[in-house]
């Protein structure tokens, strides 16, 4: 049955849901569809992958490791990822970072179902697969106002966070629990590298937006200074990254590593249960989601930001409070529902409020900061751990990084986009994507 996406603009139709009207778009409509299937691809390996680290070694600081794995190689490749990304086709710089993560899950999958992997291979596997995730990343944040036009940048996040919980936090993980259990992990980690195909496919078929060569010459080191130079002048980008890295340092490790070893070893649970755990923080995401795309981002909008990302850091502690199962899925509804909030705030303030040029690479700074000290994160989650225990671990970190995100609203300038005072100019909106202009830096 085909769909007929000119049925948004007629009465009757889908006029009403504002979530769809980036969908009339038709390379966006094409990206959206190769991506969600990915993300289901995503949503299959995070069970998989923990519970296949788990088969190997029952221990929180085996999936620690494979932690450290999956974020140092996207930290060292982020900023050239940035910089690559602004310079070329970011189609194609997308297309091939699919490959790359493709080819390492499939190893995976191939070593897995002959019964023979083993954990040194999952955390070389893991490495490759973090190369990709540091050229797709910028790519994708900046390719998506570049085909759309800057009024639907709002409803593209929230569908982007619409589709993203349904996949990765619902479909994805409950998939990936029946098929662990019916089938085994080898043929959970194929059906995500399969995943990767359909989405190279859909980028194939998006036209292509090679950039205008400049004859000046180039040096990716000036590059990259000019986007340092850019977020350390704006203190709403510099503040936020700085809370978010020290925030991710506090949780991410202990999110990431212990609610999986909680729920099985805690709970007694199966890959299905932490799979159902997965999926309620799904539901609160695609409510979030919806709901922002109906009513729009609220007039304050950093400032709800805020809000909603140290409510939901908070949350975390709700994961070492549960003893239950139907605890675990309310902590993880409500984490995962504020964190969609924040989420598509920020995106959409990027957008609008940095230049096209400099999209990719404020991107890649976003990510690389952001998650900077995610490794030390995932190496400390052993130890403390095993010096406090799971619970005790979670519940602190949760609380103390909610007390550093909601800290950094209180830096001067934070709120300058949303409230410009005095002589202060408001930041320059996004300028529209203009081909006689792609790749020249200002």
């Amino acid at each position: 049955m085909q769909h007929s996406y000119e049925a948004l603009d007629r009465g009757g139709g889908f006029n009403r849901v504002r979530l769809l009207d980036p969908l009339r778009h038709r390379d966006f409509r094409v990206l959206w569809g190769g991506m969600s299937v990915s993300l289901l691809g995503d949503g299959i390996f995070f069970v998989a992958l923990a519970w296949q680290v788990y088969a190997l070694s029952n221990v929180p600081a085996a999936l620690a490791v494979v932690g450290v794995a999956m974020t140092v190689p996207t930290i060292g490749f982020l900023l050239l990822g940035g910089v690559i990304s602004d310079r070329l086709d970011r189609r194609r710089v997308m297309l091939a970072a699919d490959i790359t993560r493709g080819v390492a899950v499939g190893m995976i999958a191939l070593l897995s179902l002959a019964g023979v992997l083993r954990l040194w291979h999952v955390v070389v596997l893991a490495a490759i697969y973090s190369v990709g995730t540091a050229f797709f990343a910028p790519a994708f944040d900046a390719i998506v106002p570049e085909i759309l036009p800057a009024e639907t940048l709002a409803q593209a996040n929230s569908l982007d966070q619409f589709a993203r919980p349904i996949a990765q936090r619902l479909a994805g993980p409950a998939l990936g629990g029946l098929l662990i259990t019916k089938l085994g992990a080898g043929v959970a980690f194929a059906s995500d590298a399969g995943s990767f195909a359909v989405s190279g496919a859909s980028l194939l078929a998006m036209a292509a937006r090679p950039r205008i060569p400049d004859d000046r010459p180039k040096s990716v080191a000036r590059e990259m200074r000019a986007g340092f130079a850019y977020v350390r002048r704006r203190a709403w980008l510099w503040a936020t990254l700085a809370s978010a890295a020290i925030a991710y340092l506090l949780f991410m490790g202990p999110t990431e590593v212990l609610l999986p070893f909680v729920v099985k070893n805690g709970l007694h649970g199966s890959a299905a249960d932490l799979g159902v755990v997965f999926a309620a923080g799904g539901v609160g995401s695609v409510a979030c989601a919806l709901a922002l795309a109906q009513h729009g981002l609220p007039r304050h909008e950093i400032t709800f930001m805020y809000i909603f990302w140290t409510l939901a850091t908070f949350a975390v502690a709700g994961y070492g409070l549960a003893h239950a199962l139907w605890g675990l899925m309310l902590a993880s509804l409500a984490f995962n529902a504020l964190e969609t909030a924040g989420t598509i705030i920020w995106a959409t303030a990027k957008q609008r409020h940095v230049p096209a040029l400099l999209l990719g690479r404020v991107s890649s700074l976003d990510w690389l900061i952001s998650i900077g000290l995610m490794p030390l994160s995932f190496a400390l989650t052993g130890p403390v751990s095993g010096a406090i225990g799971a619970r005790n671990t979670l519940i602190g970190a949760g609380a103390v990084g909610g007390i550093v995100t909601l800290a950094a609203l209180l830096v001067p300038g934070v709120r300058t986009i949303e409230e410009p005072r005095g002589d202060e100019p408001p930041e320059p909106p996004v300028p529209m994507f203009n081909h006689a202009q792609a790749g020249v830096i200002p």
